[in-house]
Formats: C-alpha cells, sequence, structure tokens
C-alpha cells in the first residue's frame, strides 16, 4: 500500500485493466497501491457492455465527457449521465452501460478494493 503521493500518467499511457467487458475499454489509473482503485472507462459511439457486477465493491463514476447510460433492474431502469454528473452503483448491484450517442463517452471510475472486479453475467439475473 501507498505511503507517499501516487502519481499518475496521463490516461493514454495507462494500461488496461483486467476485468473488462465487451463493448468498453477499461484503462487502470491507480490499481494495487490502498484500498480504493480509479480507473477511466472509454465507450465508442452506439456501444453497450455486457452486463455486470462488482461483487463486493461500490462503484462511483464521474461523466468527463459525452452523454451515457446505467441500465438496472433487468434493463427496466435507466440513468443518464452527462458531463459533471455522478453515480453510485451498489457492490453487486447488476447493470450495464449503454452510449446510444454519436460520440464518445468517458467516464472516470473509483471503487473500493485495491483493484476493479468485474463480474460478468450472460443475461440479466435479477429483474
Amino acid at each position: 500500500m501507498a505511503t507517499d503521493i501516487v502519481y499518475v500518467p496521463s490516461p493514454n499511457r495507462t494500461q488496461a485493466s483486467g476485468g473488462q467487458t465487451s463493448g468498453m475499454t477499461r484503462t487502470n489509473a491507480i490499481a494495487g497501491q490502498a484500498s480504493i482503485n480509479a480507473s477511466i472507462m472509454t465507450a465508442a459511439p452506439r456501444t453497450s457492455s455486457g452486463v455486470h457486477h462488482h461483487g463486493e465493491q461500490d462503484t462511483i463514476i464521474y461523466a468527463l465527457s459525452g452523454k451515457g447510460s446505467v441500465l438496472t433492474e433487468g434493463g427496466k431502469k435507466r440513468v443518464d449521465l452527462g458531463p459533471g454528473d455522478f453515480c453510485l452503483i451498489p457492490k453487486g448491484l447488476e447493470h450495464q452501460e449503454v452510449n446510444d450517442s454519436d460520440e464518445e463517452v468517458v467516464w472516470v471510475i473509483t471503487r473500493s478494493g485495491d483493484s476493479a472486479n468485474v463480474v460478468n453475467v450472460d443475461n440479466w439475473t435479477k429483474p
């Protein structure tokens, strides 16, 4: 664990995180340094992630650019996020990130735990 400031290089020099879902690219910003981790999620236009959850990790999203959405409740509930918006996804909550727009979406993701835990599921298991 870190005992001093951890410098984070610009996102284009970070390595892809181990936790990925189809349709989204996640790059680590801070991982393995503390009891929280941070990454950048980039979604190309007209893409969506697979349905997934983050196990025991709470997730906070900060929408940096573009307009994207998070689906929950079997895809029935939709929360739209634009630049400057925050969103909390509680641990274990199945969700899907969606970019229905014609522009790239970039979110800063912070999670509990020293590295991202992504649990992909084939379909929604909880409506």
